[in-house]
């Protein structure tokens, strides 16, 4: 289980007070400005991120608990891994995420008779847990966009060109009992 760490600056923030979320959800559209925008750039390591946008209906989740869930959509420009030149990319990913307060009774984990953790991929992810009476709405969008980021954008019609790969197959190493040939026995 993760923990967030609230301690760290984030360029994208939006804290939400648990205690001020009712049962009825409330919708909730943020958007990065410039300096927040060239903030992540930074921390993601792109040239530039043009917009950070999300659409997410807050809601409360069980007693003590609040359900995240909307959209997040981002614009970014990353340099290609063949010609370094700049490529648009665009990031649209749902989100939804349970918060937990630290020891709340609803964090079980499942685990088999050993002691191992059994998670189902194609499950929801297991809830997160907060610290205090505030969940940062900013980094959990932030989050979700950054793992969307392609890790090898590549310019439209560009491919790796006068690249050979050496596999080793045309080495021709010598017998180790060529040098046995010429010893002669007497």
């Amino acid at each position: 289980m993760t923990k967030r760490d609230t301690h760290t600056e984030t360029p994208f923030s939006f804290p939400v007070k648990v205690g001020h979320i009712s049962a009825n959800p409330v919708q909730v559209h943020l958007e990065a400005d410039e300096a927040e925008c060239a903030g992540l750039a930074r921390l993601w390591r792109v040239l530039a991120v043009k917009s950070l946008k999300a659409d997410l209906k807050l809601s409360r989740w069980k007693r003590d608990g609040v359900r995240i869930k909307g959209t997040v959509e981002a614009e970014i420009e990353q340099a290609c891994v063949v010609t370094l030149e700049p490529v648009a990319s665009s990031i649209r990913e749902e989100v939804e995420q349970v918060f937990l307060p630290e020891g709340s009774k609803l964090i079980r984990l499942m685990t088999d008779g050993q002691g191992e953790m059994v998670l189902d991929p194609d499950g929801p992810d297991i809830p997160e847990t907060f610290a205090g009476d505030t969940i940062d709405a900013g980094l959990l969008v932030s989050e979700f966009a950054a793992l969307a980021i392609d890790p090898y954008p590549r310019k439209q019609g560009v491919e790796f060109s006068g690249h050979s790969e050496d596999t080793g197959a045309e080495i021709i190493r010598p017998s180790p009992f060529a040098a046995l040939k010429d010893w002669k026995k007497d």
